[in-house]
């Protein structure tokens, strides 16, 4: 225990809780915070291990002194101090207690947003990191948005300065820290953006996501994706007081669906959560990966380029979930195109190669950065199982390119498809695949199948559809 933070903590009856390998420390923290929402300060230290990087002082001779860090890094104690801020809610600032006495701060920007609404006097009902009532939604959105400027640099130094050195004070006291002239300096490691869906019933909800999964998860290739089955069903009415959110997700109140994409370091998910919120999240688990820069004052960007991923990660999702074919896109697609000076053939539905390389571009559609030649051709040769080099990829864009079906990024040689175009090359593939296929296939002679009480309402469909198409070939006199 560093310094006097065991005495202290006594003092103010503050609980110091050790914590083992694999616990949730987030619920224990969160069953000793107060319920006065008038207590602002630290209300519970919890203490771990973890590997951290450690320095080493060794000296010798006439004050000589050598200054090494530790390797491996050891494990040793950090402890995080749970706080409830004026400003900012539930805070966690966790503190290595060896020097350098490196720190973490987590902070929450729902926490924020609902410490910020009640000093706008804006009712809300909030369960977890879910808004379920709001009575200005506007409002809410106008506090939510502070988090995304500028200004919101200072807020953030503001509150890890007003904690810190208080915290890092039981290691290093103040008088020590003034005359070593310690500070801190603060960058950010982890980021998260979301978007909340509010429905006013939670079926509707169901109903919306499970189509959107069902439709999407073949093309756009999603591996990710798991159920947890709760124990009740979702009322189809409001009842009078809202349902409590269950965390613990071994046991969710209501079904939890997750689907999930990786890409490196960074991860894209929609899931439902409680009765009739579904998330929209985007997490760089690393924000070196975003690619502008890791210090505070470059959070404002961070925060635009999470959102111009996930603002990408919807658009690519509606684009293939709400596929559409505009009047004479069949006809217009075999003809040759222009791209630039360069005269390249139409696009051939009927050839294998050219589907694969549209499913593949529907598969790609979700990397936050577009995609490469080579990235195109491996997802085509991976799918027709035979050799598919980039100069074949190259050539194939190139004919997409000409019917504004795919468009490069700027002047990079990296490539994706607009929302338009993702609405056409998806739609085709359904009608090819869906449609015309399988209702051909059916349409010869009529062959029993079950009875259509058990029958999907797929196949409902299906067997109706070939049932006409069966009497309009034969009016045609054309054999099936």
């Amino acid at each position: 225990m560093p310094g006097g933070c065991g005495g202290w903590a006594e003092k103010n009856h503050i609980p110091v809780i050790t914590c083992g390998a694999g616990e949730r420390k987030a619920e224990i923290a969160e069953q000793h915070r107060p319920t006065d929402p008038a207590f602002h300060g630290i209300f519970a230290v919890l203490v771990g291990r973890a590997p951290s990087p450690v320095w080493e002082v060794r000296r010798f001779g006439n004050g000589g002194i050598d200054l090494r860090r530790k390797s491996p890094m050891p494990w040793v104690n950090h402890y995080a101090f749970h706080i409830v801020d004026p400003e900012w809610g539930h805070v966690v600032l966790k503190v290595c207690g060896h020097a350098p006495f490196t720190a973490q701060i987590i902070l929450n920007g729902h926490e924020y947003t609902a410490c910020q609404a009640r000093r706008a006097r804006i009712g809300f009902t909030k369960e977890g990191n879910c808004f379920t009532e709001v009575s200005d939604t506007v409002g809410l959105a106008k506090v939510a948005d502070t988090l995304r400027s500028r200004t919101a640099i200072g807020r953030l130094r503001e509150v890890c300065e007003r904690w810190i050195y208080r915290c890092v004070c039981f290691g290093l006291s103040f008088d020590e820290q003034a005359k070593s002239g310690f500070h801190y300096d603060y960058s950010v490691y982890q980021i998260e953006y979301s978007r909340n869906l509010l429905f006013q019933r939670g079926r509707v909800m169901d109903q919306v996501f499970n189509g959107v999964i069902d439709r999407t998860r073949a093309p756009l290739n999603i591996k990710s994706l798991k159920t947890i089955f709760g124990y009740k069903n979702r009322p189809f009415h409001r009842n009078g007081s809202p349902p409590r959110f269950e965390v613990a997700v071994e046991r969710p109140e209501y079904d939890l669906t997750v689907f999930k994409v990786h890409f490196g370091r960074l991860t894209l998910k929609i899931y439902t959560k409680g009765e009739r919120v579904l998330r929209i999240e985007a997490i760089a688990h690393n924000t070196v990966d975003l690619r502008c820069g890791r210090r505070l004052d470059r959070y404002p960007d961070m925060v635009a380029r999470l959102a111009a991923i996930l603002e990408r990660f919807m658009e690519a999702l509606q684009g293939v979930d709400g596929g559409c074919i505009a009047d004479g896109t069949l006809d217009e697609l075999p003809a040759p195109s222009q791209v630039g000076r360069t005269k390249v053939g139409g696009v051939d539905l009927n050839k294998r190669r050219m589907r694969a390389v549209i499913e593949a571009v529907i598969a790609l559609s979700l990397l936050p950065e577009g995609f490469t030649g080579s990235e195109l051709a491996d997802k085509v040769g991976a799918i027709v199982g035979e050799p598919y080099s980039s100069r074949q990829a190259s050539y194939d864009l190139k004919k997409l390119r000409g019917k504004n079906l795919v468009q490069r990024i700027g002047r990079t040689r990296r490539y994706q498809s607009c929302r338009s175009g993702l609405q056409t090359l998806a739609a085709l593939l359904v009608l090819r695949e869906k449609v015309i296929k399988p209702v051909l296939a059916g349409a010869g002679r009529p062959r029993p199948g079950r009875p259509l009480k058990t029958r999907a309402v797929i196949d409902d469909h299906y067997h109706l559809l070939q049932t006409q198409l069966r009497a309009l070939l034969s009016h045609l006199g054309i054999a099936a």
